[in-house]
């Protein structure tokens, strides 16, 4: 997750924790309201420990001699983003082959889509920070998500510009470039990659610093293909990376870490 945003996050066992109190919020008196979906008894809660654990073994959990956790390559969770990577491979080559003459693109979204933030989320028992984000970008190595470094080198290779859209602040643009470079994906320079920027937010995005995930997101296709480039495929690993159009065909990449609205 890491930089995805830098506000309302809803993660996956914080919403374990609290949804039995979660309400909505009565206009002007700040009162919570009770869900009429909150859990009536213990035994609706997914325990938290049970759920972490299950994360860890879908994950294939390692530990290395540092204690830092990392997925294992053949675990369930490399063995499912390599089925989607195998089909998002024949539907690329496909278009590839037919579609002569237009200025062919793909967009990968950063955060468990492109680099796996598995180890921050253990780190942090899944519970975002952003100071701890923002130092954890600034000194940190992530891994590429299994796979999705050759991908996007085989479809750069095709004729494919790959570009990057993340939720990540603009301030970790040279970090957030520096580790996709180092783990093997294509290119990732001012013009090929998409940082939310709250200070001075484009002009093409009409909903300015206030932009909803879905708005940054699609917005930002929008102002790719505004370049010329028909978006072929959008990767990401929640809805919001890929809701909003303006991209032909989406591939949700796994992800029971946390959820981005």
């Amino acid at each position: 997750m890491l930089g995805k945003t830098l506000g309302n996050r809803s993660k996956t066992l914080v919403t374990l924790a609290v949804g039995v109190v979660v309400g909505g919020a009565v206009a002007g008196g700040g009162f919570a309201v009770a869900d009429t979906k909150a859990p009536r008894s213990d035994r609706q809660i997914t325990n938290m420990t049970l759920e972490v654990n299950d994360i860890k073994a879908y994950y294939g959990d390692t530990v290395d001699a540092q204690g830092e956790h990392w997925p294992s390559a053949t675990g369930n969770y490399a063995k499912q983003v390599a089925g989607i990577e195998k089909d998002a491979k024949q539907y690329l080559q496909g278009k590839a082959r037919h579609d002569h003459g237009k200025k062919k693109a793909i967009v990968l979204d950063v955060d468990d889509t492109s680099l796996s933030t598995y180890n921050y989320e253990l780190e942090t028992t899944f519970v975002y920070n952003p100071v701890s984000n923002a130092q954890y970008i600034a000194t940190k190595t992530m891994p590429a998500v299994f796979g999705m470094n050759t991908l996007a080198s085989w479809a750069e290779q095709q004729g494919y510009t790959v570009f990057y859209v993340t939720g990540r602040p603009e301030a970790q643009r040279s970090y957030t470039a520096a580790n996709l470079a180092a783990v093997g994906f294509p290119t990732a320079d001012a013009s090929h990659l998409y940082l939310k920027n709250k200070e001075n937010p484009p002009a093409y995005l009409a909903c300015g610093a206030a932009c909803t995930t879905i708005e940054y997101k699609s917005g930002t296709r929008a102002h790719i293909e505004s370049l010329g480039y028909q978006i072929v495929a959008d990767f990401g690993d929640q809805y919001s990376d890929l809701s909003g159009g303006h991209a032909g065909k989406t591939y949700k990449i796994p992800n029971p870490m946390y959820y981005l609205p």
